[in-house]
């Protein structure tokens, strides 16, 4: 198995860490640093191994906010043209995952001291990430990090450009909410049209991650922008889109469909077999369909499908999972079998009984079953 990302943030780590900040100040208090970093670390998850890391760097690095970022910002490896994944920390400088504490620490901070510790964030990004600590301005000033957003969107290091646009996502998972942004992105689509074409794939990702946050509360507005940016598109802009719809696409949303190139599907469904109607925890369901065109032209298709999974309160939750896009050709019949295994997973809680699943075209539901879940 992966080791697990916690493990990132480990002793040594934390050691190699210390070092770094007292070669850059040699007033730093490298073992009362490690020591704090690393009390009961084994017991903690991710996020609190970082917020501890970050506390300890509240108690050690200098009390003057603008030393405290000096020091930091000396400790940090050379700007190079790594990737976020390649970005492991060495003998040279802080880079990778000990940048999520000192950006929090900025982030902590730095209100009061706006447009430095915007540029703080924008130097510590280029080395991992700072999207979750700018949250916070964002919310306290939205015009003001916006406006240094906006500036970011034309920097030349693909990292700080990426800032710009993941870092003012509405609905950041594990983030703050940017309660403006929630409430009305329309300040946000000038910086995403920005960066919509941007050369690195990273940056696009993020720009369709934005887009997806935004259509979770205004689908209506992320249809008429993937309308718009389909006219004339190249494929990496074809792919962002489609991306940033994800969400609109798997709950059937028309005026999305439609400005993709979707639209009802002109279709037969015959041979419906779940294959597996009893599936125990680890194994897997198995199930195929049968699809006839009825129109006269090719026509393109999403194929996708759901598990209603129970739920504690007996209730089924949906969940959807990709399958397919094509084009059907007019008249011909597409034979489709999936196998997906249901396994223990973090994140979901299984419960025996009966479970639904359903195969969806085009966002329309064209068939539905159940099958048994034994534990």
């Amino acid at each position: 198995m992966p080791e697990p990302f916690k493990n990132a943030f480990n002793p040594t780590m934390i050691a190699r860490m210390g070092r770094h900040l007292g070669q850059a100040n040699n007033r730093f208090d490298v073992d009362n640093f490690v020591e704090i970093a690393c009390d009961g670390l084994e017991t903690l998850e991710l996020k609190q191994r970082s917020n501890q890391i970050r506390d300890a760097l509240l108690q050690t690095l200098p009390s003057d906010h603008r030393n405290a970022c000096q020091t930091m910002v000396d400790a940090l490896h050379p700007v190079d043209d790594s990737q976020l994944g390649n970005m492991a920390m060495d003998d040279i400088g802080i880079r990778g995952w000990p940048i999520m504490p000192m950006a929090e620490v900025v982030g902590a901070r730095g209100l009061k001291d706006f447009d430095f510790s915007l540029d703080v964030l924008a130097e510590l990004t280029k080395r991992f990430s700072a999207e979750f600590a700018i949250r916070p301005f964002f919310n306290h000033d939205w015009r003001a990090a916006l406006d240094k957003a906006m500036v970011w969107a034309g920097d030349g290091n693909f990292h700080v450009r990426r800032l710009a646009s993941e870092g003012s996502r509405p609905r950041l998972p594990w983030g703050l909410q940017i309660t403006q942004f929630v409430a009305d992105p329309s300040p946000l689509l000038p910086l995403l049209e920005s960066l919509k074409n941007d050369p690195e794939e990273y940056v696009r990702r993020s720009v369709a991650n934005n887009i997806n946050d935004i259509a979770k509360d205004h689908p209506d507005i992320v249809a008429d922008l993937a309308g718009r940016w389909m006219q004339g598109a190249d494929k990496n802009t074809t792919r962002m889109v489609r991306h940033a719809c994800r969400t609109l696409i798997k709950k059937g949303h028309a005026p999305t469909l439609s400005a993709l190139g979707y639209s009802k599907p002109e279709i037969g469904v015959d041979g419906f077999n779940i294959k597996t109607p009893q599936v125990k925890l680890g194994s897997s369901l198995e199930f195929e369909v049968d699809v006839t065109s009825k129109s006269k032209k090719d026509q393109p298709l999403i194929i996708d499908f759901a598990i209603h999974y129970q739920r504690a309160n007996g209730q089924l939750s949906p969940k959807v999972y990709k399958w397919k896009a094509l084009q059907l050709k007019a008249g011909k019949t597409l034979s489709m079998a999936r196998k997906q295994t249901i396994r223990q997973i973090t994140t979901r809680v299984f419960y025996a009984g009966t479970h639904g699943l359903e195969v969806q075209i085009n966002g329309q539901k064209v068939a539905e079953g159940s099958f048994e879940l034994v534990l």
